[in-house]
């Protein structure tokens, strides 16, 4: 190859890790044909780093290159964005004058915003079927690249098309549309080639949505759909969806009398009525049993803090937006957003020496994150939220051991509540702070001893938090749904920017290693999974209401007290009221209460009970000794099943 061939030619690194040398000019879809011709034909889009992206996006030299297929995890979600154009189309169609702002393809689905657009839950099903005519026409979904002034004259009519290509235009000169028939878009993509290969599609709700997620702007309307390969796919996720509606925690929450939020206090600011207090309880006396058993001492910050903290932790340069930040006469405070640069002071406040650590503080500290007010829901995205916080300070030597405590109590809890999970170690995140050494040292730490134990997890690039990488913890709930819990993390930086240190055993001073850990993330997020996970029907001993008994008649009410007494060590009610018995089983019942009590004048007259469980199986003549005997060991082991009647 002559010097001048070689200059034309890049190298691409494939996922085994091997080079493919191609044309400089080449794009995705002719990487694939390099490959093989089978795999060309069959490109639907690519993976540069790590980027989803069209199969005619050129490649560059280093790029790590992954193609796409419909065999691959990424292409349902390049058919969902193409059904979202679909729904985009089909809204044209049937409403004049609307004007298209943005549709992308979710974990879940698709959703479509739309301005100047009148629209009811009855209409979706007309949509639906224009949809699925502009599938069954089977349209070729073309790319057109353009420059940045046939664009703007293409887009004259629709003005949230014109401000995102106003910022397109600072970067690059040429834009691309997606058309399909009569119908185009401004579109990055990438989309299947025709809209024929969309398979079964579903519009869900409308909702409203604020363009950009900003609350400053026009409200829109956004509508949600879904899309699978089959029907078959398609009924699947719906009856998932039905479970996860009969399940949501906010409708269980009114049920059961839990929380509420409210307009007169605020959004985002849940309120805890006494029950759901009560089970918030039992979480914090759990955790804090693990605290003391592993030698934590708590500590407790205020809510608000100058923001001469916040620029010392760094949490201003980095979290400023997210912050309720107010002057009080010359000084400027933000309510905290994270418990850490508080439990640091408290550190810096004290002279420690090298057989002081490690120091380990907690506190069931209140944050406050100023999240937008459309991206809040029920207990799931608040304002308020409380974290079981952790911070160890701790010698470098000590990073191993420590970290492993944790890890152990984090599998403590997720076991206790009997709950799949998984690991993955998050990496430095393009915001952070902190050198390349610190950053190295610091995964570096956390990957040995993920690797110590044989722990399988995987790999977030830049999921890490802006002071250090972490573990984090994802579990799976009882429909099978992940959620985001426990994480430990390890900072090399705040001990830096507050300058900790501690006396070594050479008299000098050194730099201590400060770990932030949560054992459930935050109670907030933890309780709703808890309350769908469980849909309502918690353990013993998290059950708001353990026990209720339920008098036959008036004239057993009495016994039914003196029955009450015997299990005072326990959440118990009489129902008095004066209501049949049926409807007393099913008022606890709906209530969710895990034991029902039945007496009447035969258990008065024998000194016994029959019990009845939430499962609607029932035994008579029980002794009250032998129940309270059961109540204790399913309480104190923590079961998340009671057997006592099966």
């Amino acid at each position: 190859m002559s010097e001048s061939d070689s200059q034309q030619q890049i190298a691409v690194v494939l996922p085994d890790g091997s080079e493919l040398e191609v044309d400089a000019d080449a794009t995705v879809e002719d990487c694939a044909y390099e490959i093989g011709p089978g795999l060309g034909r069959d490109t639907v889009a690519g993976k540069l780093d790590g980027e989803l992206v069209a199969k005619e996006e050129p490649v560059y030299d280093g790029v790590e290159l992954e193609i796409v297929t419909d065999q691959s995890d990424e292409y349902l979600r390049v058919m969902r964005h193409s059904a979202a154009h679909c729904l985009a189309q089909a809204v044209e169609r049937h409403y004049d004058d609307v004007d298209l702002a943005i549709g992308p393809p979710t974990d879940e689905g698709f959703y479509y915003d739309f301005d100047n657009l009148d629209v009811d839950e009855e209409d979706l099903a007309e949509l639906e079927a224009e949809m699925e005519a502009i599938i069954e026409e089977d349209y070729d979904i073309e790319r057109e690249v353009v420059s940045i002034d046939e664009a703007e004259e293409r887009l004259a009519d629709e003005p949230y098309k014109l401000e995102l290509l106003s910022e397109f235009a600072e970067e690059d000169e040429t834009v691309t549309f997606y058309s399909q028939g009569e119908w185009e878009d401004l579109c990055a993509g990438p989309h299947v080639d025709s809209t024929g290969e969309i398979g079964a599609v579903k519009l869900l709700e409308i909702a409203g949505a604020y363009w950009r997620g900003d609350e400053d702007n026009t409200m829109q309307t956004r509508i949600y759909g879904t899309a699978f390969e089959d029907e078959s796919d398609l009924e699947d996720f719906l009856e998932r969806k039905q479970e996860a509606e009969k399940r949501d925690h906010r409708r269980i929450g009114n049920e059961m009398d839990l929380f509420s939020i409210q307009d007169v206090t605020g959004p985002g600011l849940p309120l805890y009525h006494p029950a759901g207090k009560t089970v918030l309880k039992e979480l914090e006396d759990f955790v804090e049993t693990l605290n003391k058993e592993a030698g934590y001492d708590y500590v407790e910050t205020p809510h608000v803090f100058k923001t001469d903290l916040w620029h010392q932790s760094g949490h201003y340069e980095n979290y400023q937006d997210d912050m309720f930040i107010f002057d009080v006469g010359d000084d400027e405070f933000g309510l905290k957003p994270m418990n850490c640069p508080g439990h640091a002071a408290i550190f810096q406040d004290h002279s420690w020496s090298y057989r002081d650590l490690p120091i380990r503080y907690a506190e069931n500290g209140k944050v406050y994150r100023k999240e937008q007010r459309g991206e809040l829901s029920g207990l799931s995205r608040v304002w308020a939220f409380t974290i079981d916080d952790g911070h160890l300070f701790i010698r470098p030597d000590q990073i191993k051991r420590e970290v492993e405590e944790i890890m152990d109590m984090i599998t403590d809890v997720l076991e206790t509540f009997d709950l799949e999970y998984e690991m993955a170690l998050a990496t430095r995140p393009e915001k952070s702070v902190g050198s390349d050494e610190i950053w190295e040292r610091a995964e570096d730490q956390l990957e040995s001893v993920l690797e110590a134990h044989g722990h399988e997890y995987e790999i977030e690039e830049g999921d890490g938090a802006f002071y250090g990488p972490k573990i984090d913890f994802a579990f799976e709930d009882a429909i099978g749904r992940s959620w985001d819990g426990p994480t430990v993390q390890l900072d090399f930086n705040m001990p830096e920017r507050f300058d900790l240190n501690y006396v070594g055993e050479d008299n000098e001073e050194h730099r201590p290693v400060m770990i932030h850990r949560a054992l459930y993330g935050s109670y907030e997020r933890f309780f709703m999974m808890l309350i769908e996970h469980y849909e309502g029907r918690f353990p013993l001993w998290l059950a708001p209401e353990q026990v209720r008994v339920l008098p036959i008649s008036d004239d057993n009410l009495g016994y039914a007290h003196r029955v009450a007494n015997e299990f005072d060590d326990f959440r118990v009610e009489v129902d008095g009221r004066d209501s049949t018995l049926e409807r007393k089983i099913r008022a606890a019942h709906d209530d969710r209460v895990p034991y029902q009590i039945i007496v009447g004048d035969n258990e008065e007259a024998d000194g016994t009970i029959s019990v009845r469980d939430r499962f609607e199986d029932q035994e008579y003549d029980v002794e009250i000794d032998e129940f309270r005997s059961h109540l204790e060991a399913e309480r104190d082991e923590q079961r998340t099943e009671p057997d006592f009647l099966q």
